[in-house]
């Protein structure tokens, strides 16, 4: 959603291989994980007309990088979006780039009240807009297949590329109590607005709370850390390194296990984990701690037992239970790859929502929800 690849029109691919397609003449993938467009720099971007706030790894601060840092190398391209844009772009042979709210949104810069760039705030710090998508509505068909692909005949239409965070909560909310709980690489706890709320109209940079445009112009309210399944894996390498240095060699896999199982034997313990250790987009500045340490705490399974709680109150830290019941939410749906392998989370959530039910999904993917996008409006 936030990440940016570049392209030339007309060459951006390959089709000469039968039924699929090569990239050509594209940039690498620049994701939501770049760090290159560090705070200073952003406090020297223009204020953007929108209520969503600039972050590193935005697609149009990443631009903004590369116009002060690496001007040619935006000489070389003719347009840019989303990886899932470009494929897009690619199955119907379009010229342009076409994005949806949900997308641009996610680059900064738009305006999702008036669907609209911020293209003079933009043209007069002289960003190149000739790179920007041109927007269509969530949900609407970008084009149709140029080629036959995979199986699937030209001809064929193809919906406009969505949000992934926003496809990953429409497969699994059924009904407007519902809050979706994800952790998968990062963490976010979201939970629909009534009908008819607009977002305020600028950015609220210390609030860890975003309004994401979802369709038919409703917004998610969305508590989106940076801190996931990725502080989880980080200390997994952590522990390979350790052992690696000390001339044992331990599967990550079994890592993992060996974990989870150690950790599902502690229930309670008094060690504190603070496990922002890539910062959160409200306070970048706020990184990891681990407090309360004592002889009798350092077992691995209470190491993970307090690091597994520390994702889930770092989330509940942004949006809370009271909050969620004062938004009328009856019922948290969790999802997420690292949710659905870890007991141990899954426990933490149940204890840090306990007046609220919890239930897993069985469905809930990004991949299915835009399925049922499409499906619904077609």
């Amino acid at each position: 959603m936030h990440g940016v690849v570049f392209w030339k029109a007309r060459s951006g691919c390959d089709w000469s291989s039968k039924n699929f397609f090569v990239a050509k003449d594209t940039s690498e993938l620049i994701t939501w994980q770049d760090r290159r467009s560090d705070n200073d720099f952003i406090a020297t971007l223009p204020k953007p007309d929108s209520h969503l706030s600039l972050a590193t790894g935005f697609g149009c601060v990443t631009i903004f990088w590369f116009l002060k840092h690496r001007p040619r190398f935006l000489e070389g391209f003719t347009t840019a979006g989303t990886i899932q844009d470009y494929v897009v772009s690619m199955l119907c042979g379009l010229e342009t780039c076409v994005m949806t709210p949900q997308n641009a949104g996610s680059w900064g810069y738009f305006n999702t009240s008036t669907n609209q760039w911020n293209l003079e705030i933009l043209e007069a710090a002289g960003f190149p807009i000739r790179l920007l998508p041109q927007c269509i509505p969530s949900g609407a068909i970008a084009g149709h297949t140029c080629m036959d692909w995979h199986g699937i005949a030209a001809g064929t239409p193809v919906g406009a590329a969505l949000g992934d965070f926003q496809c990953s909560v429409y497969s699994c909310m059924s009904t407007s109590t519902d809050a979706v709980l994800n952790i998968s690489t990062s963490a976010q706890l979201t939970h629909a607005m009534p009908a008819g709320f607009t977002p305020p109209n600028s950015p609220q940079s210390n609030s860890p709370i975003s309004y994401f445009p979802y369709f038919e112009s409703s917004y998610l309210a969305v508590a989106a850390s940076l801190n996931g399944g990725n502080v989880l894996a980080t200390f997994v390498d952590m522990l390979m390194k350790w052992t690696s240095e000390l001339g044992a060699e331990i599967p990550e896999s079994s890592i993992y296990e060996k974990l989870i199982g150690c950790a599902l034997t502690q229930n309670t313990n008094d060690l504190n984990v603070l496990p922002t250790i890539f910062g959160e987009r409200h306070s970048p500045l706020c990184f990891g701690k681990v407090t309360n340490i004592s002889p009798s705490n350092l077992s691995l399974g209470n190491v993970t037992r307090a690091l597994c709680r520390g994702i889930i109150s770092n989330l509940t830290s942004m949006m809370p239970a009271i909050y969620l019941h004062q938004a009328g939410v009856t019922r948290i749906v969790g999802s997420g790859t690292a949710l659905a392998r870890n007991q141990v989370l899954r426990q933490e959530v149940e204890k840090a929502f306990s007046q609220i039910s919890v239930v897993y999904g069985q469905n809930t993917d990004s991949a299915v929800g835009v399925a049922m996008v499409l499906c619904d409006r077609l």
